[in-house]
Formats: structure tokens, C-alpha cells, sequence
């Protein structure tokens, strides 16, 4: 979906994630808001449940900030999963993420890419979709936050903050102290990632993230509407 100015525009940081129309690479910018409660469709952990038929429910939920991440579809497959993605986050007025491919993103009309430490750079996903496009980053130490707060990338998520199953080979937990030093550490939007529960969700606020994103803990919920309304009431 192409981004108006007004469509990433929001009145609540809770809701909608924002920033400037006129945003540049090494200029000055409006900060992104993100919405608390930020949602990684994943296919290989949605018991059985299609890409859309996740988002669907959980923009029935109110959550309104999405990443697809599907590591295991072809080229092809995933620009059809993200168009009918795209196409129901649009509806809401919500933002669409693609992780990984920056050149699926840009086909598809996503509102930016999220990259890894072992994916393409943030530089480089920059100079692919242009300086309008949202670009997240992950990190996973302290130099990674340093590293990533020094980039184009307008936000950053870092974790594990908990022992998470998301990942075959995950990085060492951080845990909420680590993410207290990350919080120090840049002044970006910190999304936190990894082991994120409805019973640790508010402490994770508590030390410095601006939003959590959660995997399992959401889409592999029996009911995910009611898995996304307790998150969102838990993080309002």
C-alpha cells in the first residue's frame, strides 16, 4: 500500500505509528510513533492458520501494526501472501511490514521492510524504498542499539527479552535489564521481542520499550481475537 502523508498520521501513539511526510535520510525527522501491541504473522507458528486468515482477526482485535515474516515461501509465494495482507491492513488504516525483502515490500506496496543483522542493510533497503518507507532493525547487544540508532532505521527492535521458541537458534536473552541499557542507548522508537506474555508484557513497558512484538504469544492463541483484545487492554 503507497502511504499518503495523512495515512501514517495518528492522534494516539497507541494506534497508529507516524512520521514525517517530508522524512530524509540524514535530515531531521518527526520520531514514529508505533502502536503497542505490534503482531509477526508467521505462518510456521499459527497452528495451521493462513497469513490472512491471522490478520484478519487480529485487525477484528484492533491491533493495527503488522509484519509478515515467512521464512519458509518462495519468492512468488510471498509477494501473494503480502498482497492479501497489504489489502486487509489497508482496510483498517493499519501499517503492513515485510520482513526481510525489501524488494517484496516495494512490490507490494507495503509500508517498509524489517531487516536483521544477516540481512540486507539498512542503508541498502533505504536506497530500494526510498526515504518515505518505514525500515526496522534488529539487534540483539548494546553496540547493535548504538549501531542501528546511528542509521536511517526508524526503529528498533532488540531482543530476546525472554526465552523465546519463535527462533531455531536464538540470541542469548537480554532480559528487562538489557533492555533498560538499550533504552539509554538510543533515542529511536525500541520495540522489544522475544518471550513477550500477557503476564510480563506491562514490565516490559515499564523498562523502556515503546511497543512489544509478539509471535506465539499471539497467533498461536486458540481464539486470536481474544488473545489481541487482552494484549491491547493489558498495554492501553
Amino acid at each position: 500500500m503507497q502511504p499518503k502523508a495523512e495515512s501514517l498520521m495518528s492522534d494516539s501513539p497507541h494506534h497508529r505509528a507516524s512520521r514525517s511526510p517530508d522524512h530524509a535520510i540524514s535530515g531531521p525527522s518527526e520520531p514514529l510513533v508505533i502502536p503497542r501491541l505490534y503482531a509477526i504473522i508467521d505462518p510456521a507458528q499459527g497452528e495451521g492458520r493462513s497469513s490472512i486468515e491471522m490478520t484478519t482477526a487480529l485487525v477484528a482485535a484492533g491491533v493495527r501494526i503488522f509484519q509478515l515474516r515467512d521464512k519458509g515461501a518462495s519468492s512468488g509465494e510471498l509477494y501473494d501472501e503480502a498482497l492479501r495482507v497489504a489489502g486487509c491492513v489497508r482496510h483498517a488504516e493499519g501499517i503492513f511490514i515485510v520482513n526481510d525483502r525489501a524488494d517484496v515490500a516495494l512490490a507490494a506496496h507495503a509500508d517498509g521492510v524489517h531487516v536483521g543483522q544477516d540481512d540486507l542493510a539498512v542503508e541498502s533497503a533505504r536506497a530500494v524504498l526510498g526515504s518515505r518507507k518505514v525500515i526496522g532493525y534488529s539487534t540483539h547487544v548494546l553496540e547493535q542499539v548504538r549501531e542501528a540508532d546511528r542509521s536511517s532505521a526508524d526503529y528498533i527492535a532488540f531482543g530476546p527479552i525472554f526465552a523465546t521458541v519463535s527462533k531455531a537458534n536464538p540470541d542469548p536473552v537480554v532480559g528487562l535489564e538489557g533492555l533498560r541499557q538499550a533504552r539509554q542507548a538510543t533515542r529511536k522508537p525500541l520495540v522489544a521481542i522475544g518471550g513477550i506474555t500477557l503476564e510480563n508484557a506491562r514490565a516490559v513497558l515499564a523498562a523502556g520499550a515503546d511497543s512489544v512484538a509478539v509471535i506465539r504469544g499471539l497467533i498461536g492463541a486458540p481464539d486470536l481475537r481474544a488473545r489481541a483484545a487482552a494484549f491491547l487492554a493489558i498495554l492501553a
